[in-house]
């Protein structure tokens, strides 16, 4: 950083400059200020100072790097228009986004959706998953005889649960895929499918331990989340709306 004596004599040639460079020059301050402010951070002299011995240093190393040559180079070239495409980006995105706001009631109405589809209960299951229906028979007749799950589920092709008694852990039924969310809902706490349950992994014997209301969060506590995912959604929209209008050859 420059010293306090280089810094207010910096500040002198600032206060001589032509009125458009001064312009420019408390521009970059006031802009930097404004991003820090928005962040949390304090707007005082001293915080001021700082940004500005910043900005001269800044200037002072790009006009030796200027005078070098640097501007004309092809990486350096390169570099600036991809910043310049970035800072356009995202100032399209922000006045989009503040053209196209999400509402609240846009939010409720997708926290609502999530909700009904997660379903009102959650189940702790396990399952034993094989290649063919004989087999899963076989475990049927296992189970019916006394054989205990977990001792069964060492056979299943499944990596994931085979080693754990096949245990799934708490999901709600959207988690799984059709057939197997249809077995599980109808099951009864603590009992198995006594008919093997197809899907496109193979065949499972599915066993329900136990069933729990589901505890969704509270819509103000995946309000900024849900904004967040709404907005990309609403980003996405706007970028597909533009490649299908322009020209990319």
């Amino acid at each position: 950083m420059l010293s306090r004596p280089i810094l207010l004599a910096a500040l002198s040639l600032c206060l001589a400059m032509p009125v458009e460079a001064q312009t420019a020059a408390k521009a970059r301050l006031d802009f930097i200020v404004k991003q820090r402010t928005t962040q949390g951070q304090p707007d005082n002299d001293q915080a001021r100072k700082a940004i500005l011995d910043n900005l001269i240093t800044q200037e002072v190393v790009a006009q030796e790097a200027d005078r070098r040559g640097f501007a004309k180079t092809s990486d350096v070239r390169t570099q600036l228009e991809l910043l310049r495409q970035q800072v356009l980006v995202q100032a399209i995105v922000q006045d989009h986004l503040k053209t196209h706001p999400i509402k609240d009631e846009e939010m409720l109405a997708e926290y609502n959706k999530a909700k009904a589809s997660r379903g009102d209960k959650e189940y702790k299951a396990r399952h034993i998953l094989v290649e063919k229906d004989t087999e899963a028979n076989e475990i049927i007749a296992q189970l019916k005889k006394g054989t205990k799950f977990e001792e069964l589920a060492k056979q299943s092709k499944d990596p994931g649960s085979k080693d754990k008694g096949g245990d799934l852990d708490w999901n709600t039924p959207g988690t799984f895929v059709k057939p197997f969310a249809e077995a599980l809902s109808k099951l009864e706490k603590g009992k198995y499918t006594e008919t093997p349950v197809q899907t496109q992994f193979g065949w499972h014997v599915i066993q329900l331990d136990d069933v729990r209301t589901l505890q969704f969060p509270a819509f103000d506590t995946v309000k900024q989340q849900l904004l967040s995912r709404m907005q990309e959604q609403e980003m996405q929209k706007f970028v597909a709306e533009l490649r299908s209008k322009a020209k990319i050859q």
